[in-house]
């Protein structure tokens, strides 16, 4: 790989090849020399994409009328047991573009109307992804969307500011023993819970439009699972008194079904319940929680996931 300097837009400089030679860009600091063998991502230094499409399921605030121009990057840094994109987070499905193909991507989604640009697990391709954004910063007219496990650390969070308008992280586990069951990532919270205040830091409060599309902000995710509604409603206390109110939207995921590898851990290979869900629900109300959105239980179907046909890549 040729080395690849980016200057983002406070003069700061990147070295593309030294970050993936020596890689700690997510909570895993793995170290990898990327340039020759894969990281814990599974990733080496070229970017891997299974989809790159207009996706119409996301917030409203988000998919707005004209869909989120959603770009799945293959590979990931989190194991999650349950997982509903597993062949793109194994790495199993993608192709290979450059950054100059990225480039073009983003602003075809642009001319079929996206509302926003969405990345979704991007992290292991930061560097070059912002090379990528960077060629088009002046013709790239619409909001660049980081859509991510939650599961990040600061320092790359930093990379991004400019360049990123909205975050959409998951806050997916309080408990580490959790975490590390169903994500092998025991420091998970202690990573996400930074990066969120990083993330909001970043953008400020939510922005809208005319129509009430987001322009600027954070949504973060919360996905209720199987059997730990108790560990839900100790994260929805943790950003009552830890994040500030009206600096974020909320969207509580009723959605989990048993994909992947689900089916070896009994406890969740099911989907949740009316009462799991309402206990967290009434819990986000009772705290005040009520800026964002909840889902019916009828959004855990598998058709809900896009198929990872190389579209548009």
């Amino acid at each position: 790989m040729m080395s690849s300097l980016l200057s983002d837009f406070n003069g700061a400089c990147y070295d593309t090849e030294a970050l993936y030679k020596d890689c700690v860009l997510c909570p895993r600091m793995c170290h990898a020399d990327r340039t020759s063998r894969p990281g814990f991502c599974g990733c080496g230094t070229s970017i891997r994409a299974a989809r790159a499409a207009l996706h119409f399921w996301e917030e409203p605030c988000i998919s707005g009328t004209g869909g989120s121009g959603t770009v799945f990057f293959s590979g990931c840094t989190l194991r999650c047991c349950f997982c509903q994109n597993y062949p793109v987070s194994s790495g199993k499905v993608g192709k290979e573009v450059s950054p100059e193909r990225l480039s073009e991507i983003f602003l075809s989604l642009q001319e079929q109307g996206a509302e926003n640009i969405s990345l979704v697990t991007a992290t292991q391709y930061l560097p070059s992804i912002l090379c990528a954004l960077s060629r088009i910063k002046d013709a790239l007219t619409i909001p660049v969307v980081y859509n991510c496990g939650g599961y990040e650390r600061v320092e790359t969070l930093r990379m991004m500011e400019g360049f990123v308008d909205i975050y959409l992280p998951d806050l997916k586990y309080r408990s580490n023993e959790t975490a590390l069951r169903y994500s092998q990532a025991k420091d998970y919270f202690s990573h996400a819970s930074a990066a969120i205040q990083e993330m909001i830091r970043q953008t400020g409060a939510p922005v809208f439009d005319e129509r009430n599309v987001m322009k600027q902000g954070v949504i973060i995710r919360h996905m209720v699972l199987p059997g730990q509604k108790e560990d839900s409603i100790q994260l929805l206390h943790w950003m009552e008194k830890h994040l500030k109110k009206g600096s974020y939207l909320l969207s509580l995921l009723s959605q989990y079904t048993p994909f992947y590898k689900a089916d070896q851990y009994p406890e969740i290979n099911r989907r949740i319940t009316t009462y799991e869900y309402r206990k967290v629900l009434d819990t986000a109300i009772s705290l005040g929680l009520t800026e964002g959105y909840m889902q019916e239980k009828s959004s855990a179907k598998e058709e809900y996931t896009p198929p990872f046909n190389l579209e548009g890549i």
